[in-house]
């Protein structure tokens, strides 16, 4: 109950601004545009003296975005990936499905909503289809939620955010009385440079908190990008906690783009344990590779993949050739 109200709160809000601002809608025409993406890929990968050859579809996004006047917005996005759970092979679904309101300063939005927490980071590493950013590919948390967003432009150097929702993401909506709270910074000093940091809250007993900072820089042919991230009592469960480092950088040139990046994820010993209570998925990861862009539309990447599994299991090498499409 205490969503809905939350919501529905937010809405009307939104109704209102609308209502009381100057009417342009005679000067705009209403618009809308489909959206298609998909990531594929060959890979090989090594490991111990075996290797296995894979082709692959990771996901494929489908979905429509509208623009109703110069202020209101919709988007429909569904998300076709593989579940890894069971025989299914591919499974669908719902990943946007909101309302917004932008004015320049002000943006709010409403429904399935897409988070904040590693957006920027995810930008600026700009390789979503050849592996997510750190936060997304170690569930420091989703991608996508159902909740609401609101975020205001201060000063050209500063905006701040908030956000409410559900806290369990977009494959799994639940109703319940547990909600995430997410606040987040954004400061840009000086042309390129941006820094970033932002904290969530969920549950009641053992209490989930994360808090990350990324700092990133952009020229017109350079990015790099670093990021920590620490997250305590990992999907609510009492001290279990988790440490992120994330460096990332590219270089572009008229033909391609160069890029390479390297993450540590590592837990602490609990009580009496011996080994970190994460230690089978802990480890360090390096990708490097080169990015074309031979027609518009299409991303043809190969690279370079290595996991260093941290309990001293096998080195897992891959040679990947990763495409993205999208029109």
């Amino acid at each position: 109950m205490r969503t809905r109200t939350t919501l529905l709160f937010i809405a009307m809000l939104l109704l209102s601004w609308n209502a009381f601002s100057q009417d342009t809608e005679n000067k705009f025409k209403a618009n809308g545009q489909g959206i298609i993406k998909i990531f594929t890929n060959y890979h090989s990968t090594f490991s111990d003296g075996e290797a296995s050859r894979v082709f692959e579809i990771q996901r494929a996004y489908l979905g429509y975005q509208y623009e109703l006047n110069e202020k209101f917005s919709g988007k429909l996005v569904l998300d076709v990936g593989d579940p890894h759970f069971g025989d299914l092979q591919m499974t669908a679904y719902l990943k946007n499905a909101f309302v917004q309101y932008d004015d320049g300063k002000l943006v709010a939005k409403i429904g399935m909503i897409g988070l904040h927490q590693f957006k920027i980071q995810e930008s600026q590493w700009g390789g979503r289809y050849l592996y997510k950013s750190f936060m997304d590919e170690h569930k420091f948390g989703p991608s996508a939620d159902l909740g609401a967003f609101v975020g205001y432009h201060i000063h050209e150097m500063l905006d701040l955010d908030l956000t409410i929702a559900n806290g369990d993401g977009y494959k799994s909506i639940q109703s319940d009385t547990t909600l995430k709270y997410s606040l987040g910074a954004t400061l840009k000093p000086i042309s390129g440079l941006i820094f970033r940091s932002s904290y969530d809250y969920m549950g009641q007993d053992a209490v989930q908190q994360t808090l990350a900072f990324y700092l990133g820089y952009s020229t017109k042919k350079v990015d790099v990008g670093a990021e920590y991230n620490y997250q305590w009592n990992h999907k609510m469960v009492q001290d279990e906690n988790l440490t992120g480092l994330s460096f990332y950088g590219s270089y572009a040139a008229r033909k391609f783009r160069a890029f390479g990046r390297y993450d540590n994820l590592s837990s602490p010993v609990i009580g009496s344990d011996t080994d970190p209570w994460n230690y089978g998925k802990d480890g360090q990861l390096f990708i490097a590779g080169l990015e074309f862009h031979p027609v518009k539309g299409l991303m043809v990447t190969p690279n370079y993949q290595a996991w260093i599994p941290a309990n001293g299991s096998p080195m897992l090498n891959s040679i990947y050739l990763s495409l993205e499409i999208k029109f």
